[in-house]
């Protein structure tokens, strides 16, 4: 058995003029914002908006803020990657970060904020480059020796298991 409402619709359409006819100017005309609608003898409020528009547009909505975040409407995508890439990339930084002497350890240059990493797949395995990138950090300190090639690549399987090593020392 079918819902009525979709017919009742229709019925409250029709009755008041939503076919054009004929001899119709095709101009309709919408009711004014506090007028209640009738839909089968049924009167239904319509909602004052709070403020009105000044012009026309879409009106923005307020901010979500929840445990003192202020949450986008929308975000902007850094990239896409499916989830064993993800374990893969992880895998890898963990792994350079570890490698880290421990001098260097508490240092931005050798921190994650300095690192970006590059994510390909080929046959099965994804190839995780790792780059050491010292200008994320902000101004670099007097005689500090940035090293323009340095980078580390891994073979990574899809579970985030470190296969290779690429062997090239940084």
């Amino acid at each position: 058995m079918s819902r009525p409402y979709p017919a009742l619709l229709v019925v409250a359409l029709l009755m008041e003029g939503g076919v054009p006819s004929a001899g119709d100017t095709g101009v309709v005309t919408a009711p004014a914002l506090n007028a209640p609608l009738e839909d089968a003898g049924i009167l239904v409020p319509l909602p004052l908006p709070s403020t009105p528009p000044e012009d026309a547009g879409v009106a923005a909505a307020p901010a979500i803020v929840a445990e003192g975040i202020r949450w986008p409407d929308d975000v902007r995508p850094l990239a896409t990657l499916d989830g064993p890439a993800v374990l893969a990339a992880h895998a890898a930084l963990q792994r350079v970060l570890t490698r880290v002497p421990k001098a260097y350890a508490g240092t931005c240059a050798y921190s994650a904020k300095a690192m970006e990493v590059i994510v390909g797949q080929e046959e099965g395995l994804y190839f995780v480059r790792i780059n050491r990138r010292v200008d994320k950090c902000g101004r670099m300190a007097p005689g500090a020796v940035t090293a323009l090639d340095w980078f580390e690549l891994y073979a990574v399987s899809p579970d985030g298991r470190i296969l290779a090593r690429y062997p090239y020392f940084p």
